[in-house]
């Protein structure tokens, strides 16, 4: 693990990021990523300045550490990916990596850009650091332009020229476009493509695309906790939860227990509402303030995104509370 202190993200330029030859479907160290379990979308932590609070990243983790997740995610929606830097989002990458290295569980990072030259770097860039596979949003500025035929070159090219895994990922709520059952069943045939984030809460459409991709290597991820027993129902192995970033032990549970062939229908309905709290109704500033109520750090959001008022924490609080998840300090 680094020791760093409130530390100037400068120290991290120095860390170095290399180049190494990996084989279709494995991960930065080689192993084939298994995807499955309740991965966590790392929020970013920042100072109240806007500078990222490396030292409140590693208080996290440090945490985190005691909760079996299958693995990180960095640079999804819930770690303000499109307010970083280029720069921060390599040194997030090779930071967490870092301090992840000895769990050996893997660091799935946001390579996602508009155009695919973009994408492409990227994800080049952040396999030198760590990463183990990579999630790539939907390109959606242009969105009458992004079809079917559109989706299918773009993540093509990504996933040839990837060093990693390439897992694709479909948030309509913030981009506007679903990629389509047709293009994913396409895509999923290809051997560096090894599956899906779903985050539009259709769970039809996840048990169409599982069965419509049965036979190849190919996995769904849930992207929410508020479907997250629905969708094993219907064929996912796991999720990518925000939640999990407050309640990762207790979807962490849920996943164990289908493991079990064990249906706790009550668990998944409480976890409803908290999770419309730090998802649809307050968003990535809701996660932040949830997260300050549970003990572990959520701190500012970086401009133009405002943290959550005062009123919104109390109607955060009296939502975890309702469903009988009462914040304590770790």
């Amino acid at each position: 693990m680094l020791a760093v202190g409130r530390a100037s993200p400068s120290i991290f330029r120095a860390l170095s990021c290399s180049s190494v030859v990996r084989s279709f479907s494995s991960g930065s160290d080689g192993r084939k990523i298994q995807l499955g379990g309740i991965y966590p979308p790392l929020t970013t932590p920042f100072n109240v300045d806007e500078t990222i609070a490396f030292d409140k990243l590693a208080s996290n983790l440090t945490k985190y550490a005691q909760i079996p997740f299958a693995g990180y995610v960095v640079q999804g929606s819930n770690g303000e990916y499109p307010y970083l830097e280029k720069e921060e989002k390599l040194q997030i990458v090779k930071f967490v990596k870092d301090f992840i290295k000895e769990s050996n569980k893997p660091l799935i990072a946001g390579s996602g850009c508009e155009s695919t030259k973009a994408t492409v770097k990227l994800t080049e860039a952040m396999a030198d650091c760590g990463a183990d596979a990579v999630m790539v949003v939907t390109p959606a500025y242009f969105k009458v332009s992004m079809n079917d035929a559109a989706m299918i070159a773009h993540y093509t090219t990504v996933a040839d020229s990837s060093p990693v895994p390439v897992i694709l990922y479909s948030v309509p709520a913030n981009t506007g476009i679903d990629l389509s059952i047709d293009a994913i069943q396409v895509l999923a045939k290809h051997p560096n493509i090894i599956g899906l984030k779903d985050s539009g809460g259709d769970v039809t459409r996840i048990g169409s695309i599982v069965q419509k991709t049965r036979g190849q290597d190919f996995k769904v991820l849930s992207g929410s906790a508020s479907f997250l027993l629905p969708s094993y129902l219907a064929g996912s192995v796991g999720g990518v939860c925000a939640l999990a970033n407050v309640l990762g032990d207790v979807l962490c549970h849920m996943h164990s227990l289908y493991e079990s062939n064990i249906i706790d229908k009550e668990l998944q309905r409480r976890l409803i509402d908290p999770n419309n709290m730090v998802t649809r109704r307050f968003g990535v500033a809701g996660m932040k303030a949830a997260l300050d109520l549970f003990g572990y750090y959520g701190g500012p959001n970086r401009s133009p995104m405002l943290s959550a008022s005062a009123e919104a924490r109390q109607v955060i609080k009296k939502a975890f509370l309702d469903n009988e998840f009462v914040p304590q300090s770790r």
